[in-house]
């Protein structure tokens, strides 16, 4: 059965038919065609999906589409500024907190979702704040850095 909603993505409002078994995570990558939205293991185990909705990080792999109705959704494309990265890509990209890929979206937007609420944070906050989003590559200490970092520049912009 499908069900009419709308959702606001990266402060663009979409009209949508979707199947009332359509979770968020499959309407953005295949209606929306956002692809840096990752679908891994699709149980909400892996933090790849996270997209922040109406301000809280959330799995997206999670949430039914039909449920996301009227509400705000901010992916990892609604970050950059045009060509200028947001201050916590940057700082992922120069603590060499991106190797595959795979984990990169979901752990930025959880960092973002994060710092909005604890812009002060200590390496313990992070780490527990990151605990939901697994990687595989990196062994999470670049990926500390890099949101320690971005919450001393965001705290200076």
């Amino acid at each position: 059965m499908k069900k009419t909603i709308t959702l606001k993505v990266n402060g663009e409002t979409f009209n949508l038919d979707v199947e009332d078994r359509r979770t968020l995570a499959e309407v953005i990558r295949e209606d929306l065609h956002l692809l840096g939205t990752h679908m891994i293991c699709e149980k909400g185990e892996c933090g790849a999906c996270t997209v922040i909705m109406d301000g809280l990080a959330i799995n997206s792999c999670l949430v039914l589409a039909a449920d996301a109705n009227g509400k705000e959704i901010e992916t990892i494309e609604g970050l950059a500024q045009g060509f200028e990265l947001h201050p916590i890509q940057k700082n992922f990209v120069e603590k060499g907190a991106v190797q595959c890929g795979m984990c990169t979206s979901g752990m930025i937007m959880t960092a973002k979702a994060f710092l909005q609420k604890k812009p002060h944070p200590d390496e313990e906050e992070v780490r527990h704040a990151i605990a939901g989003n697994f990687c595989r590559c990196t062994g999470y200490v670049r990926i500390v850095d890099a949101v320690l970092s971005s919450a001393s520049e965001l705290k200076e912009s």
